[in-house]
């Protein structure tokens, strides 16, 4: 970690777990001194190892606000995050066990892609989600903003379901050859109008107040004393609560794949164990230097002292299961995942899909995507190294379980 500090701007400090400024990038330190010049910001400013620029605020940043919270620094994929469980079944077994369809690898993965919609697709049906049950059972909570409400009846068909772009389903193997299931997607469309909504109403409010944060920083603020401010939060929890049941859905469907073929093919009942489901996009009041503030990690974790998390890499890659070590720097948290090292444009045209295919053939993975055209999006080489990620935040978490990727279903 090291501190980037410019007292005649005006600035608070900002450290930043990274070896040096050209490993961070001009655009991600430009963000983060727009946030460091900011009059509510507390202490300093928290760089990830996996940091780059975003929308406003670099994605693997944490600020930490004083009466303030700020809807760019959440981001619009309210609530996204991760979500893993540990079996008892042999990666081994997956790879030997031939089916109609290949071999169980393949079998599964063609399952979870056939069952769970994923990029834009939806159930045709409305899911059971007792997270919009009981928004719909206090909708005078959300009736200030009547333009979002119908959000509340149409994600009765997004529940359970993956999303494009990052967003993944993976069948890992630990060092013990052992089967991991892990999963990464968030509130899905129902976030996203929530995060653009609340953005636009603080850009509005900035401006009529004269705000001295400029516009083009695109860091509007909404304190948390007036009317808008607290209906923003009733409705970022409610996203993240979405978001986390999402998960869980998906998750609890998964199993049922995995377990339907594992029992039919090999008369095994898997055992699952050491289920994760976490944020890296919120923000939550919490107290730290003596002091209540709103802690923002926009594709952060929360890593206090014995929080496990989950921090993945690219597909092909490593993964990790990992224990928060309570580091008061980083405001206890560490990094979400790899980082992009190139936009979705550039690695699209640097790195062509049949590069990517033959990368993943050759370390044995086996790709579920319903269309292979924009796969170079999401290619291992788009990222940053895991390894360095990880090495770089030794005094933010504790590694306690590494994976690689097996089989990988895409939106």
């Amino acid at each position: 970690m090291f501190v980037h500090y410019n007292k005649n701007e005006n600035m608070l400090p900002i450290k930043i777990w990274q070896t040096d400024m050209e490993a961070v990038g001009t655009k991600c330190i430009e963000q983060a001194e727009h946030l460091a010049k900011l009059p509510f910001a507390n202490k300093w400013i928290a760089l990830m190892p996996d940091t780059h620029a975003g929308k406003g605020m670099p994605i693997g940043g944490v600020i930490a606000c004083e009466d303030v919270v700020i809807p760019n620094a959440v981001g619009v994929d309210i609530g996204c995050g991760m979500a893993y469980v540990q079996t008892d079944i042999p990666v081994s077994l997956l790879r030997e066990t031939i089916t109609g369809s290949g071999n169980l690898v393949q079998t599964i993965c063609g399952d979870i892609l056939r069952n769970i919609p994923t990029g834009t697709r939806t159930h045709t049906s409305p899911q059971n989600s007792e997270v919009l049950d009981r928004a719909s059972a206090e909708l005078d909570r959300y009736e200030n903003d009547p333009e979002l409400i119908p959000n509340i009846k149409a994600g009765y068909y997004q529940a359970g379901t993956l999303g494009g772009g990052n967003h993944f389903i993976e069948i890992q193997q630990d060092d013990d050859g052992m089967c991991g299931i892990m999963l990464h997607s968030g509130s899905r469309h129902f976030g996203n109008v929530v995060g653009t909504y609340f953005n636009k109403i603080a850009h509005e409010l900035n401006d009529r107040w004269f705000s001295q944060v400029p516009n083009e920083w695109n860091l509007p603020f909404l304190p948390v004393d007036t009317d808008e401010g607290q209906r923003y939060l009733t409705w970022m929890q409610l996203c993240m609560d979405y978001a986390f049941e999402n998960r869980a859905l998906m998750l609890k469907n998964v199993k049922e794949i995995f377990t339907k073929h594992i029992e039919k093919h090999t008369g095994i009942v898997p055992v699952f164990s050491g289920e994760i489901n976490c944020h890296h996009n919120y923000a939550a009041l919490e107290n730290h230097f003596g002091k209540n503030v709103w802690v923002h990690r926009k594709g952060a974790i929360r890593a206090r002292e014995g929080d496990m998390g989950i921090i993945p890499g690219a597909m092909g890659s490593y993964s990790y299961i990992v224990r928060g070590k309570g580091n008061p720097d980083s405001f206890m948290s560490s990094s979400h995942g790899a980082g992009r090292a190139y936009s979705r444009t550039a690695a699209k045209d640097t790195f062509s899909v049949e590069s990517v295919m033959v990368d993943l053939k050759e370390k044995n993975v086996v790709l579920a995507k319903n269309k292979k055209s924009d796969v170079a999006e999401e290619a291992r080489f788009a990222y940053k190294d895991i390894n360095d990620v990880m090495a770089n935040q030794q005094d933010l978490t504790e590694p306690v379980k590494r994976l690689f990727t097996v089989g990988v279903v895409k939106g």
